[in-house]
């Protein structure tokens, strides 16, 4: 059973004018979640539009809390009506993780207009010695001063349109514009009729999803994702959440009536999060991945979105699509506890190890055909 947080229920910490309560996720009421969703909704007038990223929602919170053990939604309160919303993952102990840390793309508290927070009287609150994050949005002034890193997150702007971006493509990544559309035609000559499904509903269509994104994990030696049951949980609990402010999104790339590449991940009213991205490697050389991410441009410029959130991580084909970058930031705040030392001393090395094999090209490129070998060997695919 969820061990329960000593002070839910809900625990209230006055400080002048402003409460902070905390809450399962299912004790949140329909007006706080609406308040929350219209945060969110009015952040980019505000000069935070990274505060409308879906992984910021209250759905993507309740989902989680279906699939996972500890999740908590500290709200905090200013003349009685809420000021910030900060959802998060508590272990027994205390330790604080970011909500779907590990998964989750943008991470951090929901706030109106120049609201400021001291983090450790946060933390207090919550009943944390510590939280960690490895994706902190930017504008989380209260929680940067722990920052150990902070990395870039490629995007691509479609407000302007799917006419400008494919301007910017031309002038900044005009061989790779010329080659992937050439694969699409080459693909349609070729295999058949290509069609494109921006949301698509078929369930079936998502369980191949995972089984080639699986597949993919195992071939490249990269942990599978969708082996933690908590994970397959979430994207199907997000495959079945749709409100006027959120979806979660699949979408298809289809060829001669099959399905080639797919994608699915969180949107927002503004935002899409370029999540789990994926396709049949029988139909490799047509770059059908690269055809869907164009796609979902496409899409996202005709219904409004502002950006498509394709993560952190480098990536060439994140460098080909995007137009430019935001920031994430990863490291933890503590009090001074010995729950706060201990997970620190215990995580810090493993983050420091993992961040130089990535950022430094001459590890970087070893450790990644080492992942591969290791992958083709348990497909057997390997050849001495």
């Amino acid at each position: 059973m969820d061990n329960p947080h000593p002070h839910t229920h809900p625990q209230t910490v006055h400080r002048d004018a402003r409460v902070i309560t905390v809450h399962r996720p299912g004790e949140l009421t329909s007006a706080d979640r609406a308040a929350w969703t219209a945060l969110q909704a009015k952040a980019h007038l505000h000069g935070s539009p990274e505060l409308a990223n879906p992984f910021l929602s209250p759905e993507f919170a309740l989902a989680l809390g279906r699939c996972r053990r500890g999740v908590r939604i500290a709200v905090v309160r200013e003349g009685g009506e809420p000021a910030a919303f900060f959802a998060y993952q508590r272990s027994a102990a205390g330790v604080g993780r970011a909500l779907g840390l590990g998964v989750s793309d943008s991470q951090g508290l929901v706030h109106r207009p120049g609201f400021t927070w001291d983090a450790r009287e946060l933390l207090r609150a919550c009943g944390l010695a510590v939280y960690e994050f490895d994706h902190l949005a930017q504008g989380q002034a209260g929680f940067e001063g722990g920052a150990t890193g902070r990395f870039a997150s490629p995007v691509i702007d479609t407000l302007d349109g799917y006419d400008a971006y494919q301007a910017h493509l031309r002038a900044n990544a005009p061989k790779f514009l010329k080659t992937t559309l050439a694969k699409g035609r080459r693909l349609g000559r070729q295999v058949g009729e290509v069609r494109y499904v921006h949301d698509e509903r078929d369930p079936a269509m998502l369980a191949t999803l995972m089984r080639w994104k699986s597949a993919q994990y195992r071939r490249t030696g990269r942990s599978d994702r969708f082996a933690q049951d908590w994970i397959t949980r979430l994207v199907e609990q997000l495959f079945h959440t749709r409100s006027d402010s959120f979806t979660g999104l699949l979408s298809v790339l289809y060829a001669g009536g099959r399905p080639v590449a797919a994608h699915f991940g969180p949107r927002s009213e503004r935002i899409i999060a370029n999540w789990f991205p994926a396709y049949d490697p029988e139909f490799a050389k047509y770059s059908p991945g690269l055809l869907m991410q164009l796609k979902i441009a496409e899409s996202a410029a005709s219904e409004g979105i502002a950006y498509v959130d394709l993560g952190r991580g480098q990536k060439e084909y994140k460098d080909s699509l995007k137009t430019r970058e935001i920031t994430v930031a990863e490291g933890w705040v503590m009090r001074r506890h010995p729950v706060a030392f201990g997970h620190r001393a215990h995580r810090a090395p493993v983050r420091a190890l993992r961040n130089t094999v990535v950022e430094r090209p001459e590890l970087f490129a070893p450790a990644d055909r080492l992942l591969k070998r290791i992958g083709e060997i348990r497909s057997g695919r390997f050849r001495m």
